[in-house]
């Protein structure tokens, strides 16, 4: 036999080794398929020898669900939108953004004036402070046009606003190191709208520490002018390009994070701090100190410091050096946008790099309504020891009533081998796309191998059913009879699960999922393997 009918004969049984191999390389290899091996180490292969994730069930850890705080007016009308021409005027909406600023005393971060890919304007406050009458009123003078509190303005924030707050909270996490942490949003019910985040191996204060920092970033120059001093923000964190690792600073105490600014918002900042004195006369006439985690503005002489300010509060302050001073003053450093900002202590460096890099929290969550979900990492060991066992379980049961049923290893060996490699390639993809594993998880791989090997004895009691089968025309009838069955078995399964699958139900989406994927990889690759192995054993091919 060449190798093209090997092929062609064969390739239901070939792709599922392939499959099966791939699966085994992405669970045993260190970052063997994967698109970012750089979280491997050597630490983490000693506790794990497999390249899965665990979740909260298996690795301990905390969930913490909040909703996020403030109240949004959509689709409120505005001369921002030329409904003609499809467009809106982003300046307009600037000015709206500062009159609410302005007008409700809000802190930096806590209003947005932004649009949909519709057009639609919508308006949005992330604070508590700010009732539906008086934020109603400023909309309504700015943009001429009556925005009801009670109708126009509701609880709550636009979608654009939760999705992005995923994302950061997702990269804050990925950029603190926290492996197999995500988040995602929820629904309630009542229409409540909760984001939800899950770390591993972190108790609920930590994670609460973590989720209370917005990360919101701006140097601020506080200089001298005729009222005393004065304070100026003249770089915010959106405009910093690049992050790199913190370092001890070369000034004797504190840690310092070098940054690049954005190409657009440098030669602004350069000319600030040209402006208001930096450069010239400004130059190292800083002396203000530490005050823990915070910085001491008790002073009598003029100063003339860069802070560096996360959520509001200053955690460090420097004075220009004479390098960037001069290269700022001479009008260079806009072409090589470098400088250093300033932290007092490692963790503070480390939360500042962090901030930098996952940006701001678009809005605060509201963690009076918060709802904690926590396990220890011994217990989570012990759930994942059981899960084990109970698996192992799960497999010698099915392999014993199949060799009583059937009593005929070759019917019997090639359907238990065919459910394992249904679930050794489940495994596979979950250590390829990094799915942090749980307990709802196991229960459906648990599911997976039952339902696989009910399919399989239906396609080997439809063979067998009606006596002899050496005939391949026969057996190729009776499989095609049973195949039908089992397709139709799993696409009720897949049409029954498929609302878990894509609603924010907790564990009982991965439970779904997991059952989804084994069904799909059952009906495309094992079961056809199946069907090859079982026809050449029962036939005379």
């Amino acid at each position: 036999m060449g190798p093209k009918r090997f092929i062609l004969e064969y390739w239901r049984l070939i792709l599922l080794l392939v499959f099966v191999s791939v699966a085994l390389v992405a669970l045993f290899i260190p970052g063997g398929i994967m698109a970012d091996d750089s979280y491997v180490d050597d630490e983490s292969i000693d506790d794990n020898p497999t390249n899965l994730e665990y979740g909260l069930g298996l690795d301990g850890g905390t969930r913490i669900s909040a909703p996020v705080v403030g109240m949004v007016a959509e689709d409120i009308e505005t001369d921002a939108t030329d409904e003609e021409e499809g467009s809106v005027d982003r300046e307009r909406l600037t000015e709206i953004e500062s009159a609410l600023y302005e007008e409700l005393d809000l802190d930096t971060g806590n209003a947005s004036v932004d649009h949909d890919d519709s057009g639609n304007v919508h308006a949005e406050v992330f604070t508590d402070e700010v009732t539906e009458e008086e934020f109603a009123a400023v909309l309504s003078d700015e943009t001429g046009h009556e925005v009801d509190p009670d109708d126009d303005v509701r609880d709550g924030v636009s979608d654009q606003t939760r999705a992005q707050m995923v994302d950061t909270i997702g990269s804050m996490i990925n950029e603190a190191g926290l492996s197999g942490g995500d988040t995602y949003e929820s629904e309630q019910v009542g229409g409540e709208h909760y984001v939800v985040t899950e770390v591993p191996d972190m108790d609920p204060d930590e994670l609460r520490e973590l989720l209370s920092d917005r990360g919101i970033v701006e140097v601020v120059a506080y200089y001298p002018d005729d009222d005393g001093q004065a304070n100026q923000t003249v770089l915010e964190g959106d405009d910093i390009a690049t992050v790199d690792p913190p370092e001890p600073s070369e000034r004797g105490s504190g840690y310092d994070v070098p940054v690049e600014v954005d190409s657009n918002a440098a030669p602004d900042f350069q000319e600030d701090l040209n402006d208001l004195g930096f450069t010239d006369e400004g130059q190292q006439m800083c002396s203000l100190e530490p005050d823990g985690d915070t910085v001491d503005f008790d002073h009598s002489d003029e100063q003339y410091c860069l802070l560096t300010v996360v959520d509001g509060e200053p955690i460090d302050a420097h004075s220009m050096g004479p390098e960037l001073g001069n290269n700022m003053n001479q009008g260079e450093w806009a072409s090589d946008p470098s400088f250093q900002m300033g932290a007092q202590n490692q963790q503070q460096a480390q939360g500042l790099s962090v901030s930098l890099q996952a940006g701001a929290m678009p809005a605060p969550l509201d963690f009076s309504e918060e709802q904690t979900y926590s396990l220890s990492p011994a217990l989570a060991d012990q759930f994942k020891l059981y899960s084990l066992l109970i698996g192992g379980l799960s497999v010698l049961t099915v392999s014993g009533m199949v060799f009583l049923r059937y009593r005929d290893v070759r019917v019997a060996t090639p359907m238990i081998l065919t459910a394992m490699a249904e679930v050794v390639i489940l495994l596979g993809f979950a250590a390829l796309i990094r799915m942090p594993l749980d307990l709802s998880h196991v229960a459906g791989f648990i599911a997976v191998v039952g339902t696989g090997v009910d399919d399989l004895i239906i396609i080997a009691d439809e063979v067998m059913d009606e006596g002899d089968v050496s005939s391949q025309r026969v057996f190729e009838s009776r499989f095609r009879k049973a195949f039908w069955i089992i397709g139709a078995a799993a696409a009720t399964t897949i049409i029954a699960m498929s609302p878990l699958a894509v609603m924010s139900l907790g564990d009982l989406q991965g439970f779904a999922i997991i059952t989804i994927l084994g069904v799909l990889i059952g009906v495309l690759i094992t079961r056809p393997a199946y069907g090859d192995i079982l026809q050449r054993l029962m036939t005379d091919k």
